[in-house]
Formats: structure tokens, C-alpha cells, sequence
């Protein structure tokens, strides 16, 4: 059987290196004069930010569970 801990963590540091990459661009397109774009972009962000929350939930039980 395949440990999913391994992927969960994976798709977790995925999240966390798209959410910094967008938060770059973000900064980038805000200093050009495009906070209407920034704002579309920071809304995404929210939503990559509350995923990595649950994300991390579930990684934290399943460590929990394999531990006991």
C-alpha cells in the first residue's frame, strides 16, 4: 500500500512555493500600476492559503496516526 503522508507533504510544499511565487508577482504587477490584477491575484492567494491550512491538518493526522 502506498503511504499518502509523502504526497500530502509534496502537495503541502507545492502550495507553499506557488503561494510565494504568486505573492512575487503579485508585489511585481502592483508596482506597475495594476492593483486591480493584484487584487484578483490576492484572491487566489487566499484560496491557496486556506488549501495549505487543510493541507497541513491532514498531514498533522495522519502522523498522529501513524505514530499510534
Amino acid at each position: 500500500m502506498v503511504s499518502l503522508k509523502p504526497i500530502f507533504w509534496r502537495m503541502y510544499t507545492n502550495q507553499l512555493a506557488l503561494e510565494a511565487a504568486l505573492m512575487e508577482l503579485t508585489l511585481h504587477l502592483e508596482r506597475q500600476d495594476s492593483p486591480e490584477v493584484g487584487n484578483i491575484v490576492r484572491g487566489a492567494l487566499e484560496t491557496i492559503g486556506e488549501n495549505a491550512v487543510f493541507t497541513k491538518q491532514v498531514l498533522a493526522k495522519l502522523k498522529a496516526s501513524s505514530a499510534g
